[in-house]
């Protein structure tokens, strides 16, 4: 029983979270919502297509229409269409190959021995892509389902075919995938955090805390901003995909405005996170006890975080900006404000330096983050 229990734990904890997922897709827009209706899409697809295919018409090998049908209902228009030709390419390989040895050798052994591996080697060709394996599949199909015969394999060509209209149609015409939210809430999700730490770290350094093991969770947590956006990249690549060939793009007007868009926002966390990390480096190798990097002067550490919370507030202004919920003068101001602070920053660290090089280092790191983490936001509020 021991060894049962956190298996059904882990059990109830999948169903807890499917459960999650199902009310989540009910109540509201969202990432759930879209995959359940891409699953609902894809068996619609699949019935149609034996419905025509296996019903209607009764075709000799009506089982690969709604096989090609149901796995080319894609997460994006484009990949239904760029897939359903690879996959369409690859099945007629691997079928015409089988069929033509099968038909000369007469013997299924044999033919298989010869016909799979140039089939395996025809799947690694490039421009098949992800589908190269159809090839193999394709011949599979030829070699193991009784006699070998040219009416049967075009048959089963045309059934891959419409099977693939079928698939391609119902993604592309029936609620077609766009991800155009899930990259605003990745973005927002980077901003959020990036402009969280921002604020912590200068609360920090206006109430004079330097406790190493704070420093330390700072700085922990910047460097894993570069994986927030890396995926917030990633996201933003999938919505210019799911952009193309996509009927929904005219009804909701789905296109960044020219100069606002997932580009710009992506610079600008990018340059955030690299900055963001190379501040709390600086605090974290000040606030170490065993490395000589001496601290900065109180007055000085507070108005380095009145930078910070400067710069914190411009970038979620920024963010705000580029979504949708517009506050241009706010930013402007913000950015305004920024500017002023930072020339200040700069002239308060260029009176407080000593011979001590060690000083001078770590108020030289401290200017050259202000300064490069200001720069490209100071760009793009302008």
């Amino acid at each position: 029983m021991r060894g049962i229990r956190p298996t059904w734990q882990g059990v109830r904890q999948d169903l807890s979270a499917a459960a999650h997922a199902a009310r989540r897709a009910w109540a509201e827009p969202g990432r759930e919502r879209d995959l359940a209706v891409q699953a609902l899409k894809a068996a619609l697809a699949a019935w149609v297509a034996w419905a025509v295919a296996g019903w209607w018409l009764r075709a000799p090998v009506a089982f690969v229409a709604p096989w090609v049908a149901v796995v080319l209902v894609e997460s994006t228009v484009y990949r239904s269409v760029a897939h359903g030709l690879q996959q369409l390419g690859a099945i007629a390989a691997g079928t015409i190959a089988a069929t033509a040895v099968g038909l000369l050798l007469h013997d299924t052994m044999t033919a298989m021995a010869v016909v799979l591996p140039l089939a395996m080697l025809l799947g690694q060709w490039r421009r098949l892509g992800s589908q190269g394996i159809y090839a193999a599949t394709g011949a599979l199909f030829v070699l193991t389902n009784g006699t070998v015969s040219v009416m049967t394999s075009a048959a089963r060509l045309g059934e891959a075919l419409f099977g693939a209209a079928v698939g391609i149609a119902v993604n592309a015409l029936i609620r077609p995938p766009l991800y155009l939210r899930d990259t605003e809430a990745v973005l927002r999700d980077a901003t959020e955090e990036t402009h969280d730490i921002l604020r912590d770290v200068a609360d920090g350094l206006a109430a004079g805390r330097w406790d190493a093991e704070e420093a330390g969770a700072w700085h922990e947590r910047a460097l894993r901003l570069h994986r927030l956006v890396g995926q917030a990249r990633s996201t933003a690549e999938w919505n210019r995909e799911s952009l193309r060939g996509n009927l929904r793009r005219r009804r909701t007007g789905a296109v960044p405005l020219p100069g606002r868009g997932y580009d710009d926002a992506l610079a600008v966390l990018d340059y955030a996170a690299v900055h963001t990390a190379g501040v709390t480096r600086t605090v974290l190798e000040a606030a170490d006890e065993d490395r000589p990097a001496p601290r900065p002067h109180p007055g000085l550490a507070r108005r380095y975080a009145e930078f910070l919370c400067r710069t914190a507030r411009a970038l979620r202004l920024y963010s705000h900006s580029r979504f949708g919920d517009a506050r241009e003068d706010e930013l402007r101001e913000a950015v305004r404000d920024l500017r002023g602070t930072l020339a200040d920053l700069r002239r308060d660290l260029a009176g407080s330096t000593t011979d001590d090089p060690d000083e001078v280092a770590t108020y030289g790191a401290l200017l050259a983050q202000a300064h490069r983490l200001a720069d490209r936001l100071l760009a793009s509020g302008t």
